[in-house]
């Protein structure tokens, strides 16, 4: 197998005009870099493909396909892309987030979000999850390494793979975070994504996943872990506990307030058609809010 070359030291040029500060991460089909952009005398970052996969049609259109979304997209929690080129190299630069992202956040303070923390979380992804759906997308990764704190907001971000509602593959996604819908394949529908919020906010309040598959995905970065089905046992129980057993209730690893942990089990009931649709999501999760606290206090953060 032929090794793949490393990442761009500092002080290349990645494309015209942008400067590479610092290669930030590789996942298993993006470098990720820190990037200083001539045109807009600031910081950006910048995508483009590892260097092993620039001539695999599959993830350039992936790539490109991302880019122009997020441009279209205006949305105060979804990450902004300011640029997306396809020839003769596909990359997207993307806006600096100077936050971190959550699942950072949670392993750098070794605790968890407070109530009032979660509710705001949980607001915040409906709101992006509402507008990705009224433009006929689904995310279906949402989780702690996909959502950024920053500038008192959360911002969700990695469209890779969002797609329309429909037929779906087994397994695409990152496997503990996946909808029972997701894993075994077959149709997805924005419950896939009530799904992603409730099992991101049973994070932040937990620590911890409702299903330890045992075999998260080996990418590094804040988009690693997806995989595609990958290698499996050949029981869909051991791969995917989600398959065949209920999410144990958040309240036997937190106490938390009982109307907000109605709300996260609500979003990991198995049937899709029985979770709550993101605007009862949303208007549950607000009137936990303190007033005036959704728009002055960012989660994760202390008043």
């Amino acid at each position: 197998m032929t090794p793949v070359r490393p990442p761009l030291p500092a002080g290349t040029y990645i494309a015209p005009r942008y400067q590479v500060i610092a290669h930030l991460y590789r996942t298993g089909w993006l470098d990720v870099y820190d990037v200083w952009s001539e045109e807009r005398d600031c910081r950006c970052v910048v995508k483009v493909l590892r260097p092993d996969l620039g001539e695999d049609g599959e993830h350039r259109e992936r790539l490109v396909r991302e880019g122009r979304w997020l441009r279209e997209f205006t949305h105060p929690h979804l990450v902004r892309a300011y640029e997306t080129v396809a020839e003769p190299e596909p990359y997207v630069v993307l806006e600096t987030l100077t936050g971190e992202t959550l699942a950072r956040l949670l392993e750098r303070r070794h605790r968890r979000l407070d109530a009032d923390d979660l509710a705001l979380l949980g607001v915040h992804l409906c709101s992006a999850a509402h507008y990705l759906h009224g433009r006929g997308l689904l995310h279906l990764d949402v989780k702690p390494g996909n959502v950024v704190i920053d500038c008192r907001r959360a911002k969700l971000f990695d469209l890779s793979i969002a797609r329309p509602p429909g037929p779906g593959e087994p397994g695409v996604g990152t496997r503990e975070y996946l909808s029972p819908e997701q894993a075994r394949g077959g149709p997805l529908t924005v419950a896939a994504d009530v799904w992603g919020i409730g099992v991101t906010l049973y994070e932040a309040a937990t620590g911890d996943v409702p299903f330890d598959t045992g075999r998260a995905g080996t990418d590094d970065g804040p988009e690693g872990g997806e995989t595609r089905g990958g290698e499996t046992t050949g029981d869909p129980a051991d791969d995917y506990p989600q398959l065949t057993e209920a999410a144990p209730p958040v309240t036997r690893r937190r106490r938390l307030p009982a109307r907000l942990a109605e709300a996260i089990d609500a979003c990991l009931r198995p049937d899709p058609a029985a979770r709550p649709t993101v605007a009862a999501l949303a208007e549950t999760l607000d009137v936990l809010l303190p007033l005036g606290r959704r728009a002055a206090v960012p989660p994760g953060t202390e008043p």
